[in-house]
């Protein structure tokens, strides 16, 4: 069991301050990765909630990890986002106010797999090509895009 679902045992669907984080993942051309969530169809950024005892830099490696069996030691802290633009209400009802850890990978090794039900899909996008994101996602490459979030 996770943090987030013996919380979700005790609060059901109502908001609740979600600490994670997030990663930023290149490739050589300079494409995003991205990955289509199972839970709501959009394309996201991997990532997800940290568990307790866990730092935000670990959070960040397992996350990677778990969503994308790529792995990392190398990793930059870019940006620590939070605010109404955060707040997410997933399919099934629960509510969630995010502070996301934004971290980018230096580098990373491994062959690109699925290896939990989260995505259905993983794939590298050009910034200017990207498909239909989920909220959060839009908001962080938006900031990206727009340089107030700064690699």
């Amino acid at each position: 069991m996770s943090y987030i679902s013996d919380m979700r045992k005790k609060v059901g669907h109502e908001p609740i301050i979600y600490a994670g984080a997030t990663v930023l993942v290149f490739n050589r051309a300079g494409e995003l990765l991205l990955n289509l969530r199972s839970d709501t169809s959009d394309w996201g950024i991997p990532g997800g909630g940290k568990e307790l005892g866990e730092t935000l830099e670990e959070c960040a490696v397992r996350e990677l990890r778990e969503e994308t069996n790529l792995e990392t030691s190398a990793l930059e802290l870019v940006a620590v986002l939070s605010g109404r633009e955060y707040w997410f209400t997933y399919p099934n009802g629960d509510e969630v106010d995010c502070v996301i850890a934004l971290y980018k990978v230096k580098n990373y090794s491994g062959e690109l797999g699925i290896n939990d039900g989260e995505s259905t899909k993983l794939r590298f996008f050009p910034l200017d090509k990207l498909p239909e994101l989920e909220s959060r996602a839009k908001a962080i490459i938006d900031r990206l895009i727009s340089g107030e979030i700064k690699l």
